[in-house]
């Protein structure tokens, strides 16, 4: 029973011979933070990229960290993984910007530091004790450092996220139409770092499950084209800036990232415009119709289309007033006369080049365009008639699509 009460008291002894040292060393913090302040700067610049800390700043959070470490030796390591301190300084440097792998040298080098403030005063302390100090020192550098990334990780992923809300409004706000107020699109200009001036096109994409192919925004930007792309729920839209690329040559290259279907607007001059850009690139859009993958309308060659989905109802109009009676025949006789008018105008009013696309004979479709003719009630001569029918034969396709 002496024996190990002796053994007790002498353990005691130990652990008060460690805990005396750790607090002589929490009195010498103010000369352990000067060290570890020396011993952060390297000749490497990334591991000392504290340029948006002022020194005091710095000084202040490497006083907090050793302090703390000293206090949870004390607690052999309890709570160091949930530690306020090092979540605070995660957070703080994560809002300065300052790189994480700086922060973790910091936290590694203050360890050594304490460590060696330790070790010089090793003779008081048994080996038995100072083994299980040891142990206790790199459990409390692990679980700060582990507090201080869990912290600092959240902090970026909500800044990331406050970015992104900002850059969804402020790109909402551009397709609204504010960036016809100079001031408001010199700031978009800025933060989306796209020019204020200069020609630029607007691309409206749809489709289950994905628009577009991902990583198209890096994907152009490696040919050189520079993109904004913006999901709307119902669709995606991209701002390109042309620069000195043509529309055309824009169409080209974003084609095989697109999804489902595309549209793209004309050309418009400025961040001013990128509104009616985006209202042109969703009409170019609605009069496409061609199904599946892959499909990207481009505004500039389809001025007729749209110019008959802008105006609904003169277009139900001329489709009733062009080809009424005709589309009150059976079914199968209409299609016939219908395929016939529209590769008949598609060959420039040539029988004989439309006969072999009808895979008939030449006279088969004058006879099918004598019949038309009579239905209508008017000869189909003019460059203005010509131009009647071929709209509402398109017309016609627009709002079946549409309806469809």
């Amino acid at each position: 029973m002496d024996s190990i009460a002796t053994r007790a008291d002498s353990g005691h002894c130990l652990r008060t011979d460690a805990s005396s040292s750790v607090r002589a060393c929490r009195d010498d913090v103010a000369q352990l933070t000067e060290r570890l302040m020396e011993a952060v700067f390297t000749d490497i610049p990334e591991w000392t990229d504290y340029s948006p800390v002022t020194r005091a700043d710095l000084q202040d959070g490497c006083r907090r960290f050793l302090t703390r470490v000293l206090d949870l030796l004390g607690t052999k390591a309890a709570g160091a993984e949930q530690d306020d301190v090092a979540a605070a300084i995660g957070r703080q440097r994560a809002a300065q910007g300052v790189p994480l792998e700086a922060m973790l040298r910091t936290f590694r080098l203050g360890g050594r530091i304490v460590w060696e403030a330790l070790l010089d005063r090793s003779e008081a302390i048994p080996p038995s004790v100072f083994r299980e100090t040891g142990t206790a020192m790199w459990a409390v550098i692990d679980g700060m450092s582990s507090a201080l990334v869990t912290s600092y990780r959240g902090t970026e992923l909500d800044r990331v996220r406050r970015d992104e809300r900002r850059r969804h409004a402020l790109i909402e706000d551009v397709l609204s139409g504010r960036a016809h107020d100079a001031p408001f699109a010199a700031h978009a200009a800025r933060e989306l770092n796209i020019p204020v001036q200069g020609h630029y096109v607007v691309a409206v994409a749809v489709g289950e499950p994905h628009p577009l192919r991902l990583g198209t925004e890096t994907s152009l930007a490696a040919k050189g084209i520079r993109s904004i792309w913006h999901d709307r729920g119902d669709s995606t839209v991209g701002l390109i800036p042309l620069g000195p690329r043509s529309p055309q040559q824009v169409a080209d290259e974003l084609r095989p990232f697109i999804g489902g279907r595309a549209g793209l607007s004309s050309t418009v001059t400025g961040l001013a415009e990128i509104d009616v850009a985006h209202t042109l690139a969703a009409l170019a859009l609605d009069t496409t119709n061609t199904p599946g993958e892959g499909a990207l309308t481009c505004l500039d060659a389809r001025y007729p289309e749209a110019l008959l989905l802008r105006s609904p109802d003169l277009a139900q109009l001329l489709v009733h007033r062009s080809l009424g009676p005709i589309l009150a025949l059976p079914a199968r006789e209409r299609d016939v006369l219908l395929c016939t008018l529209r590769v008949w105008l598609t060959e420039n009013c040539s029988a004989a080049h439309a006969a072999p696309r009808l895979h008939c004979h030449r006279n088969t479709v004058i006879n099918r365009l004598q019949r038309a003719t009579s239905l209508l009630g008017r000869r189909l001569e003019s460059p203005r008639d010509h131009l009647e029918l071929s709209l509402a034969l398109t017309a016609r396709e627009l709002l079946e699509h549409q309806a469809g």
